[in-house]
């Protein structure tokens, strides 16, 4: 019915700024004389959302980290809940852990100072935006939306509220890019003339079984403002990002993170290329995969440095007029020179998170923009989006980044945003 009439107005829009919704006041154990070293007042209570896989994975970090103290766990997986709530009841070595179906019942209480939200693309932006509007600093994971609207929407409420919005674009934080990026800002490889971004591959064809959907899961739910779609365990899998209801594919999902790379060598991080070319792109002509693979495609800068986007071996090359440094996903580097790497300790692998988690809780404390603030995702995450419109259309594309609009291409213009079904609105 409406998904319970958008679950009651979203808690009667959080019982009126979350007055009076009967949750309790979490009292840091500093504060009641605890044998805790975290000065009183810096206590981060927190809520997680989407906690399988890389929620799994980002929630044993933050139960790491000293000032954290997570509350409450939320998942339209049985499972995942169960298992996320003994990950937290493990580490406080207690039984309190809530758990929750429902993200805007989470999202309500009134004690929670931050979210940390790990579900499936299609639901970043409302979740983030909800976060905005309780006054509620996020961790979102990447990409920060399914279209380059969303992107906007979230930053501007991000803007309007004042919270402290971090993007799980955790390369950006780790030892081997910012040596990569150094290493072509300084100029070492001469001129920086590209940048080559190994997107991974994409799955084959395939056509599962439709079966109803499992009791463990609130598929309703899992499925949210996308389009309403017959049940299949492959849809609700991790192969999501590859299915254009939910995700980008390859390019949203790792070009969320290596055009996020790029980003950083432009003079302003909200610089974006002036033009999209595509070299190569094929579709699935049947089954359920239906985002672009085996593509090229080069993005270009006013000034002329490209981005080179492609599918293959995960990785990174930036290439100049006297060398080249590359950088495989699993964290080795060469370089040409070999020079290069003199006296360079390098083997960060992509999975620590730790640096960049712990950038977004200090400016949760300080209140400063952390790295990977909602503008600077909007502007990286754009690319990837910009260079799936291409792809999706087959055809060149010109971008007037203050505009945030394809120029004179009403087609283009037509995919920055899409429609979700009812009852959600952002």
């Amino acid at each position: 019915m409406n998904n319970q009439l958008a679950r009651r107005k979203f808690l009667g829009r959080m019982a009126a700024a979350g007055m009076g919704l009967g949750f309790p006041t979490l009292i840091p154990n500093v504060v009641l004389g605890g044998a805790g070293k975290i000065p009183p007042g810096s206590r981060i209570t927190m809520g997680a959302i989407g906690i399988g896989g890389m929620g799994s994975h980002d929630l044993a970090s933050f139960l790491a980290q000293p000032e954290v103290r997570v509350v409450a766990v939320c998942d339209v997986k049985a499972g995942a809940r169960r298992a996320a709530a003994g990950m937290v009841n493990r580490q406080y070595q207690g039984q309190d852990c809530a758990v929750y179906r429902d993200w805007r019942e989470l999202m309500a209480r009134p004690d929670l100072d931050a979210i940390y939200c790990a579900t499936p693309d299609h639901w970043h932006a409302l979740i983030s935006i909800a976060a905005a509007q309780c006054g509620k600093d996020i961790y979102c994971q990447k990409p920060m939306s399914v279209t380059i609207a969303e992107g906007r929407e979230i930053a501007d409420a991000v803007r309007r509220s004042g919270i402290v919005y971090q993007s799980g674009t955790q390369r950006r934080s780790q030892l081997n890019y910012r040596f990569c990026t150094d290493t072509a800002r300084a100029g070492r490889i001469g001129k920086l003339l590209r940048v080559e971004c190994r997107m991974g591959g994409s799955p084959g064809p395939v056509s599962p079984a439709i079966t109803p959907p499992p009791a463990e899961i609130d598929y309703e739910l899992w499925l949210g403002p996308s389009p309403a779609q017959p049940y299949s365990d492959i849809r609700v899998s991790g192969a999501f990002r590859f299915i254009t209801d939910y995700a980008g594919g390859s390019m949203t999902d790792m070009g969320a993170h290596y055009n996020d790379i790029v980003q950083m060598l432009r003079p302003s991080h909200l610089d974006a290329p002036v033009s999209y070319e595509v070299r190569k792109v094929r579709f699935h002509e049947q089954g359920l995969f239906d985002t672009a693979w085996g593509y090229e495609l080069v993005a270009t800068y006013e000034d002329g440095l490209q981005i080179h986007m492609a599918e293959g071996d995960k990785g990174m090359r930036w290439v100049g007029t006297e060398g080249w440094v590359d950088l495989a996903d699993e964290g080795q580097v060469t370089a040409h020179p070999a020079s290069l790497l003199e006296d360079k300790k390098l083997s960060t692998h992509w999975s620590v998170v730790a640096p960049h988690h712990r950038n977004w809780l200090d400016c949760v404390k300080t209140r400063a923009r952390p790295v990977s603030d909602a503008e600077v995702a909007h502007r990286s995450t754009t690319l990837s989006h910009a260079a799936n419109i291409a792809l999706r259309l087959g055809r060149n594309l010109r971008w007037d980044r203050h505009a945030e609009r394809f120029v004179k291409d009403d087609a283009a213009n037509c995919m920055l945003a899409r429609a979700m079904r009812a009852p959600w609105t952002l």
